[in-house]
């Protein structure tokens, strides 16, 4: 376990659980946050002992408020230099190359930089009630890392989100699909995160691997090219060890011992 003062970090039986902890700033991405996150991410990927990880935030009402604005403002006035400057990974993108499953369990609104990181999350949970969007047009900053979302939102509702910066509620977002579960409270989010999370843990390694890089594949590729690129990318998982325990642990009426190889 590691931690800041701003961003604490926890492994439990492989599941690695990142909580963004600035409540009284409504968990605003600060330059701090931002790069922490890239090296907690850069952890993830490198610990053979992680096999999923869950995102989340410390309750304050908004698991994450997006940018930092009175920092942003201040490193303006101070130096003349745009935040994002000082950012190592500004838009998050470390976060869709990460090989294992994210989930993100929101503990209430999400907006800009926080739709950013729901975004750049394989699931998604959050409370009813809340609110989301993009809401720079309304700050005069700009969302080039929304142009993913067009693979998980309808076109005519992303364009309303981008353009009008105004909020939606999170209801509309679990009707397109975008949001996998909507729980009561944070604490029965975090608990629907970690139910999934133990879910994904438990399955053969290679597999749940393969299906995230086949999806991202497909959303890069196309349809006739993403499936031939997710062939080569299963032909890893079919000519493992896990593909010949699964079974056999299945016909023996036992739980499988997966070894990832």
């Amino acid at each position: 376990m590691g931690q800041t003062d701003t961003v604490i970090f926890d492994v439990d039986d492989g599941i690695a659980t990142i909580t963004i902890n600035r409540p009284r700033q409504r968990n605003a991405l600060s330059i701090e946050v931002g790069n922490r996150l890239l090296d907690l991410w850069e952890q993830v990927d490198a610990d053979h002992n992680i096999r999923v990880a869950i995102l989340t935030s410390s309750d304050c009402g908004t698991f994450c408020a997006g940018m930092d604005l009175k920092e942003a403002s201040r490193v303006k006035a101070e130096s003349n230099v745009d935040i994002l400057d000082l950012l190592r990974d500004p838009f998050h993108q470390r976060m869709r190359a990460v090989e294992k499953p994210i989930i993100a369990a929101m503990t209430g609104h999400f907006t800009a930089g926080g739709m950013v990181l729901a975004a750049n999350c394989d699931l998604r949970i959050g409370v009813e009630g809340t609110l989301g969007g993009i809401s720079e047009a309304k700050v005069g900053r700009g969302a080039p890392w929304a142009v993913p979302m067009l693979w998980m939102l309808p076109q005519p509702f992303l364009m309303e989100l981008m353009m009008s910066g105004e909020l939606q509620p999170i209801e509309r977002f679990h009707e397109f699909g975008f949001i996998n579960h909507v729980e009561a409270t944070p604490n029965a989010v975090r608990e629907r995160a970690r139910g999934l999370a133990k879910s994904i843990r438990d399955n053969a390694p290679l597999t749940v691997w393969a299906a995230k890089q086949s999806i991202a594949a497909a959303m890069n590729l196309g349809c006739k090219d993403g499936f031939e690129e997710a062939k080569r990318i299963h032909e890893r998982v079919y000519s493992s060890q896990d593909a010949i325990e699964g079974p056999r642990a299945f016909a023996e009426k036992r739980a499988p011992r997966w070894s990832g190889a």
